[in-house]
Formats: structure tokens, sequence, C-alpha cells
């Protein structure tokens, strides 16, 4: 009985990467022996179990055999003479494929730690088609590490994509891998990987549509309201490591594609129309709600943003109420960045001064504070206590230069 550390533990170590989780291979085992040892199973029909002490996972040695559609559709063989080199075989990519043994020794029989110096995304067998999931976990590393692809693997991608199976993907499983690559360096390559092997289409088809959509050449040199919202994600990537940021600036626009063609290249109400799509969006992923609030408020408000310089003391403070900015002003703050990344996503602006969200910021600021004990002293209450501070805050805003 052998135990090597395997994957994404291994893989990390050389990229200089905290290793967060640690997943181990038994070879030379039986169930019956690793629950003498004080292990304890996962399930009961599946090789995987608990150590008694650190709790990580322990899977016997196996293969694996396509046996039904989807990422589930498989059968597994477990036995003491699987070896690890066929335990690692049935991996995705090289780079997953990587082994060490108790002594900290290396075990790359498919070339993993070669390609990790490359740079390069490749898979091991052409078995690599058998599982959807696949095409998000290559793209997720894409845009983690900003590797590329090899372009067999790209061509196996697109198989994939074509055929059928990437229907049968899990809601909480796609999210899962989009909020991973929302949260890597690259965030951009997730789309553009997607796009690339046609899966784009298939799994966010409201993104996907972006593309091709003209925009008024007078706000946006750039036209393609796609490549806008790539220049605007990687804007994302400049400016914020948060996720929730990213991910509505990445569906800010998406109410442009929805245009009648003889509107275009002008989106008059976009704003508002992008709200369903990123409703339909959302609850078809199982989204989390802060993921889903903040992009509505971004792609809903951004043009305010855009021009909030230009209203009178009561507008700003209206819009101040629309975003609920006085209660989560954390929000706002993220709110303000994505904006700014909508801003800067334009040809010829990408380092051009967002002086309006240092506007609306300071607006807020200077009339977040009011002496509401002031009011109730006056017996105001209610609606017209409400009425009384809106009044306040205008006053105030109207008296300050910002």
């Amino acid at each position: 009985m052998k135990t090597f550390l395997v994957g994404g533990a291994v893989r990390d170590k050389f990229l200089g990467i905290p290793v967060k989780d640690r997943d181990w291979v038994v070879v030379g085992a039986t169930p019956e022996e690793m629950i003498k040892k004080g292990f304890k199973p996962v399930g009961e029909d599946f090789p995987v179990f608990i150590h008694p002490d650190t709790k990580e996972e322990y899977a016997l040695a196996r293969t694996e055999r396509k046996s039904g559609k989807g990422y589930k559709g498989f059968q597994f063989y477990t036995s003491p003479d699987v070896s690890l080199e066929d335990d690692l075989k049935r991996r995705d990519l090289t780079i997953n494929a990587m082994a060490e043994d108790e002594n900290g020794n290396l075990i790359d029989p498919y070339g993993g730690k070669d390609d990790l110096k490359n740079g390069m995304l490749r898979h091991i067998s052409t078995a690599f088609v058998e599982d959807p999931l696949r095409v998000l976990r290559v793209a997720r590393f894409a845009a983690c590490f900003g590797f590329k692809i090899d372009d067999k693997t790209m061509q196996l991608l697109n198989e994939i994509s074509q055929s059928g199976e990437l229907d049968l993907l899990v809601p909480e499983r796609v999210w899962s891998e989009m909020e991973k690559a929302l949260a890597g360096n690259y965030p951009t390559r997730f789309v553009l990987v997607l796009r690339s092997c046609q899966a784009l289409k298939k799994l966010f088809p409201e993104i996907d549509a972006l593309f091709g959509i003209p925009q008024n050449k007078k706000y946006h040199p750039e036209i393609d309201t796609g490549t806008h919202t790539i220049m605007a994600l990687n804007q994302s990537a400049q400016l914020s490591s948060d996720p929730l940021i990213r991910f509505a600036v990445l569906v800010h626009d998406l109410g442009k594609a929805i245009t009648p063609k003889n509107k275009l290249p002008d989106h008059e109400g976009h704003e508002a129309k992008g709200v369903d799509i990123i409703d339909s969006l959302c609850q078809r992923y199982r989204i989390p709600n802060k993921y889903h609030d903040l992009a509505v408020c971004v792609s809903k408000y951004h043009i305010d943003c855009h021009q909030i310089q230009e209203m009178e003391p009561k507008k700003v403070i209206e819009k101040l109420e629309e975003l609920d900015a006085f209660r989560r002003p954390e929000r706002f703050k993220q709110f303000l960045i994505a904006c700014e990344c909508d801003s800067r996503g334009r040809a010829g602006y990408e380092n051009k001064d967002f002086s309006q969200a240092k506007y609306f910021f300071n607006a807020l600021e200077i009339t977040k504070e009011i002496d509401i004990d002031t009011l109730k002293n006056k017996g105001l209450e209610g609606k017209a206590l409400g009425l009384a501070i809106k009044e306040e805050r205008i006053k105030i805003l109207k008296e300050s230069i910002i």
C-alpha cells in the first residue's frame, strides 16, 4: 500500500500558489484495508475515504469508463492492481496528472511539469471528450493561470460543445466554474475560450449574443458590444479582485443584444431591458443573490452614474436612494467600480479618469449623516420624517462644492 499526493496540490506547489486542499491516491489497497486502518468511507459504492486525523480525502486508485451521458455517466474500476499511472491517465489535463510520493519525489508520466513551464493546457488522452464539464474547467484554468490551450485540446473542446452533452451539466457546477474563473487573474480568458470552442452560445447565449451588436461610435469607438464587454471585464481585473464586480461588469450590457435592428446602433433603454435577462441567467444557474443584486444595480443605473455630474442635487439624492446607497454603502462602492470599468472599457478610454465615481461617492459622504433626532423633536415621523431627511440632504448637496 502506497500513498501519493496528486492533482491540484502538486500543480499549485510548482506554480508557487498556496495549497488549500490536498487530495491523495492510495495504490495497492482494498476498501477493507482502508477501513481497518481507521479511514471512513465517503459513500457505500465510491472508493473515497476520510483520513481519521487530517480529515483529508484518500481515494483508491481507479480507472473509469463512459457508461452514460453527462459528467456523471461513468463506471469506475478499483483494485489493488490499478497503478498510479492508470489513475492519473483518467484525469483531464497533464498539469493535473502529476503526483508526489511520500518522500516528495515527482511522478509525472504525461509531461505536466513541462506544460506548466510552457504555460500550456493539454489533454492526456482522447477520453477527455467523455466529460462535458472539462470544457468549463479548461476555460477556468485559462482564466486563473493565463495559459494557452493546445490546438488538439481545443479541437476536443469543440467536439464536446457539438455533442449536446453541455446541456446535461448541473447548474451549480456551471456556476461554480464560472465563479472561480471570475476570481482568476485573467477572467476574460474564460469568456474567450468558451466562445472559441462554440460553448459560450450554448451555456451563456445572453453573453454570446453581444458579439456583432454595433454601438454608437461617438460613445464606443470600439463599436462592437462584445468587444466592449471584454474590454470592460479586462478593466475589472485591473481595478478589483472582487468576483461580484467582475460578474456585474460582464452582464451590464445584456440589454443591448435585444435592441431592435432598426434602432441600431443606439440602445435607448438597454439598462432596464437587461434586468430581466440577468434575472433569467441567475435563475438558470442558481447564482447567489449577492451577485444578482449588484449586477441588476449596475445594469439599471450605469448610465445614470456616467451622467451624475449633469444632474440637479434633487436627482442625485434620488439616485442614491434608488441604489440604497445610504443603507448599503459597501455595495455602492462596488457599483462605482463596475461603472468605472464600463467607462474605461472603451477604445481610447482605458486610462482616462472617471471623475463621476468620485463625485457620486462624495455626494453620499456629505449627505449620509443627518441629525434625525432634531427632525423627530419637531414632531416628524413616518413618511413626513423621510421627506424631511431627503430635503435636508438636497439642501446640504446644494450648498456643497464637490
